[in-house]
Formats: C-alpha cells, structure tokens, sequence
C-alpha cells in the first residue's frame, strides 16, 4: 500500500504536514519525514508532543490527510517529489505502537497512527 518512492522520500529529511477536521474547521500540524515510522503492518506512527488540537479533530473525525515530500528524490518531472497521503488516525498511548515511537522519541506523549488508504505521487 505504501509506494517505495514514499519510503524513499520518508528517508530524506523535510516537512509532513497533517491535516484534520474538526467541529471548528480544518486544522494544520507540521512534523518532519524522519519521525515517521512505517510499521509492518503498513501504518504510518509519529509521535505526537503536543497535537492536542490534532487529537480532538480525529476524535471528531478520524479522517487526516498528509502530505510529505523530497528534493532529494527523483520526481514526476525531474528533482524533487511529494506525496499526498489519506488515511483513517488514532492516539496511541499504550501498546506496541506507542513503546516503538517512545524508544525513539523520549519526549512523545502519544502514537499518531495512520492506516493508510491511499498514497498519491503529486509531482
């Protein structure tokens, strides 16, 4: 489910951004490739510090969308790529999911776990 070219980009450092909806409206969170884990089972997990409104939006509405790209990755047209990504979210806070991003990530006080639906090269 999840195109290598993505896991190519997830490789290189930049910015995720992660989009969520709640009673108030659409809301925006930033974190960066390197602190996304793909898991076995094909989700995405990335800490969360904060992202407290994040987690009342997918409590709302568990639909998110992500969008993560490289320059260092051959793209559509040449240098550079992106992906946007649509998924189903969770806070984690216990569990497998959570001890592997808090091994990682001391200061993580949840799993944002994504299940993936669809992943979409956009250049």
């Amino acid at each position: 489910m999840i195109p290598e070219k993505l896991r190519e980009v997830l490789k290189h450092e930049g910015v995720v951004a992660i989009a969520t909806v709640g009673q108030d409206g659409p809301h925006m969170v930033n974190t960066w490739n390197s602190y996304v884990i793909i898991s076995n089972d094909e989700r995405l997990l990335i800490p969360a510090g904060y992202m407290n409104k994040t987690e009342a939006n997918v409590a709302f509405d568990d639909r998110v969308l992500l969008t993560a790209g490289s320059v260092k990755v051959r793209g559509l047209q040449g240098a550079g790529t992106g992906f946007l990504v649509r998924g189903k979210a969770s806070f984690v806070t216990s569990g497998p999911d959570f001890e592997v991003i808090k091994a990682r990530f001391g200061w993580a006080r949840a799993t944002l776990a994504v299940a993936v639906e669809s992943a979409t090269q956009t250049i």
